[in-house]
């Protein structure tokens, strides 16, 4: 089994890597999905069924195109792909399981990687969360309520029974997207906003992102008591940049730029169950689908056809 461990530092490399010419730019078009490595298919179902409203919408043999162009190709894996709202993620297990999530992570590592999930009401959503077993905390003392210079939201980021990261979100009615407040709804649990990931220089994350045509959609600095206890970090300072594909119903990424910023990843082999990765979309596609690359801090992306479905990849 190969490592999925390249860095990528310049647009042009990411260019080169997927085999265009560097003067053609790929634009990521949405994010399919986001795909999490799990020790226990059964247990990781049932608890984001279960704990945060998921539903099945498709289950078999994980796609052995994607499976090669991560490296593991020759191992197989078994995945169940859920849906929250208009948004998706797939749990997958391989048949050779990797190294477990390591236990003491932070939200300040360079392998953090968050799915934030937008709620109705965060003390039902808390409540109901804190009914399920399995989960860990990482916000102290329960949901967070930010100032308004940070958006005035709630939030409280946890750990699924992997330790993979997660966040619940409350967005007021003056902030979030649009689709959060379009109709109401009596589901407690609204969809995935978007996928946080940590880097060590905003810039130089910033620069690669571009080349794959996310825009900038907002920027702020977090930092004081209130982010201290939700990222339960002492001395907690994060520069928050969030981007946007083209598609406006597709979750969005931000990137979290700690000062100073965690331990990097290292070498990390694709079934470790810290190896997450972001599926996107993007045009144009023509011998691209799939192909896996890394961002500057080792997160992993597949790029696939644009035409591609949300159930089977790729298209």
């Amino acid at each position: 089994m190969k490592a999925l461990r390249t860095s990528f530092h310049l647009p042009a490399a990411l260019l080169l890597a997927v085999g265009v010419p560097w003067r053609r730019r790929f634009q990521a078009e949405c994010i399919l999905r986001v795909s999490r490595v799990v020790s226990d298919l059964d247990r990781a179902e049932a608890f984001y069924r279960d704990g945060l409203g998921f539903r099945v919408i498709a289950r078999g043999r994980s796609d052995h195109a994607t499976l090669a162009a991560l490296g593991v190709g020759d191992i197989g894996a078994v995945e169940v792909v859920m849906r929250l709202g208009a948004q998706d993620i797939a749990l997958v297990q391989f048949a050779k399981q990797g190294r477990p999530y390591p236990r003491d992570s932070r939200s300040d590592d360079l392998w953090f990687q968050h799915l934030a999930i937008v709620v109705n009401d965060m003390d039902l959503a808390y409540a109901h969360l804190s009914s399920r077993a399995g989960w860990c905390p990482i916000s102290e003392g329960g949901p967070q309520l930010l100032p308004p210079s940070n958006g005035a939201v709630r939030a409280f980021k946890f750990r699924d029974p992997d330790r993979h990261p997660l966040e619940l979100i409350w967005f007021p009615p003056t902030h979030g997207r649009a689709v959060w407040h379009q109709k109401a709804s009596a589901a407690l649990f609204l969809g995935i906003d978007h996928s946080a990931l940590s880097v060590a220089f905003t810039s130089r994350s910033l620069a690669f992102y571009r080349a794959l045509c996310l825009r900038v959609s907002d920027r702020s600095v977090n930092r004081g008591p209130v982010q201290e206890r939700l990222d339960g970090l002492p001395s907690a300072r994060v520069r928050v940049t969030s981007l946007r594909p083209v598609s406006a119903s597709s979750p969005g990424l931000e990137l979290l730029g700690y000062r100073p910023s965690g331990r990097a990843a290292g070498m990390i082999y694709a079934n470790d169950l810290v190896a997450d990765w972001l599926t996107l979309a993007v045009r144009p596609s023509r011998g691209v689908s799939p192909c896996a690359i890394q961002d500057p801090d080792g997160h992993r992306l597949v790029l696939v056809d644009q035409g591609a479905g949300v159930i089977g990849l790729p298209a």
